[in-house]
């Protein structure tokens, strides 16, 4: 059984909105997996695609696997660094933004056992 890894770092989404989507293609197939992110309408979801595609190309090329036989294995979203911004508030005062970012890494699977 072979692993495929893709990750994604710093990608600017806070990694609790990068999990909504992530859940929502946990359980699916891969073909099913790329129709959801696709007309999904969470920012969160083109990363999401992205790293897959990334995931597929790499079983494609590196492992010459065919694309009908991976499933999802596992999708992990993990937190990232955080910027650290400043505005400006009233009577000279400042507010601390922080913009989130995440790590989304996709594991992929061959059905067949080696």
């Amino acid at each position: 059984m072979t692993e495929i890894i893709a990750k994604s770092l710093n990608v600017r989404s806070s990694a609790q909105k990068a999990r909504l989507v992530a859940d929502l293609i946990r359980s699916m197939s891969i073909a099913n997996a790329i129709d959801a992110l696709t007309f999904s309408d969470k920012k969160a979801a083109l990363f999401v695609l992205k790293t897959l595609n990334s995931a597929i190309a790499n079983a494609e090329n590196n492992f010459n696997l065919d694309v009908d036989d991976l499933k999802i294995k596992a999708i992990c979203v993990d937190e990232g660094r955080t910027m650290k911004r400043m505005r400006a508030r009233a009577k000279g005062r400042s507010n601390r933004i922080l913009k989130r970012m995440c790590h989304i890494v996709v594991t992929l699977t061959d059905n067949q056992a080696k």
